[in-house]
């Protein structure tokens, strides 16, 4: 390990690793995600942050809006934080310019509106839960992970099982906790950009894993508005996937409300009224040890 990671090492908070794990995890964030989900105030989150770029460890880009303007600093890992990540992994020291590289891809990246949305959704969560008590993101897992062979298989799935990779392809994968309550996920994150049959599309596969013995979690489903859950809730009847666990979240109810995703934003379908998400744990298996995707 060189020199400077000890260094850097040493003025590190808990706080600080995890936000460079999810910078190394989840490739980037804002200002405003990084203050919510791990800060007492944005002024706070805004002068660590400073001291984080000069010494290395995180950089900093902020992308020019088109009408005017910018948006607010967007924040990746930097080579530094990169090389103390992968020694807290043991993992191979990274290549030199990795984190650089890191940087130019997101800056450039036509998938950054969404890959910022997908983030959002989970540092809301986290940021719930570091106000309430008895609540917690125990897991979030980003894309890549969840696109790993074998990444929700049972330890005592056959061998063969565990090297295919999955035909579902969630936009991350998380566990929710509230209280003694258990929710595993899976999070279809829509932009409201492609037709409503390609996100049945992407159940249809969902159906498939559990009708195969794989986890039947509740799928997530993060709208951008209520016309186009409805919508999606009228095709998922007509195709027949009443059994798998679809619920239905939608942005603009939850702008309107104030709502985090983990309040009372979820409709599940074929059933009545708004859940919260720790609701939906009785939607699901209880997670034990055998469960596909156990750490």
């Amino acid at each position: 390990m060189s020199d400077r990671v000890l260094r850097a090492q040493s003025v590190l908070t808990a706080r600080d690793h995890t936000l460079l794990q999810w910078l190394y995890d989840h490739g980037v964030l804002t200002t405003f995600q990084i203050a919510h989900a791990l800060f007492p105030s944005l002024d706070f989150a805004q002068r660590r942050l400073t001291r984080l770029t000069s010494l290395g460890l995180v950089d900093r880009f902020r992308p020019l809006k088109p009408d005017g303007g910018s948006f607010p600093f967007h924040y990746v890992i930097d080579q530094l934080g990169v090389e103390i990540v992968a020694a807290q992994r043991d993992e191979p020291l990274p290549r030199a310019g990795l984190g650089r590289a890191r940087r130019r891809r997101w800056t450039s990246a036509r998938t950054l509106g969404h890959r910022l949305g997908v983030n959002g959704f989970f540092t809301d969560l986290a940021g719930y839960a570091r106000t309430h008590p008895e609540h917690a993101l125990v897991r979030w897992w980003p894309e890549s992970r969840c696109a790993q062979p074998g990444a929700f298989t049972r330890r005592d799935d056959p061998t063969d099982l565990k090297a295919r990779r999955t035909q579902v392809h969630p936009d991350g994968h998380g566990i929710w906790q509230a209280g003694d309550r258990m929710v595993l996920f899976f999070l279809e994150y829509d932009t409201g950009t492609e037709p409503v049959t390609e996100l049945c599309r992407k159940l249809v596969a969902y159906f498939a894993l559990m009708d195969r013995g794989g986890p039947a979690w509740p799928v997530l489903v993060w709208l951008h508005a209520t016309d186009r859950a409805l919508h999606l809730h009228q095709e998922i009847a007509e195709l027949g996937l009443d059994e798998l666990s679809v619920a239905t979240g939608t942005r603009d109810h939850a702008t309107a409300g104030r709502l985090s995703p983990a309040g009372p934003v979820w409709w599940l379908h074929g059933h009545s009224g708004l859940l919260t998400l720790a609701d939906l744990a009785t939607a699901q298996p209880h997670l034990d040890d055998d469960e596909p995707g156990s750490d």
